[in-house]
């Protein structure tokens, strides 16, 4: 068998599930203080920052390299 597969099969299910992700973030506006922000967060769920606009908060993971992804 494939040894690729084999070490597939063997892996953890976080590690599955986080698999190719680490290119990719998410967007998601919120309500902080009575203000509309954007919640930046790591493709694994963690809050990683907030920009005030959704703008800048794609600029921010472009600048970055990452892939942004909205949460709607």
């Amino acid at each position: 068998m494939n040894i690729q597969v084999e070490k597939l099969r063997s892996i953890s299910p976080q590690d599955f599930a986080a698999l190719g992700m680490q290119g990719f973030a998410y967007i998601k506006q919120v309500v902080v203080n009575e203000a509309v922000v954007y919640s930046i967060h790591a493709a694994d769920g963690t809050q990683v920052g907030l920009a005030p606009s959704r703008d800048i908060a794609v600029a921010s993971l472009v600048q970055h390299e990452l892939e942004p992804l909205s949460v709607h």
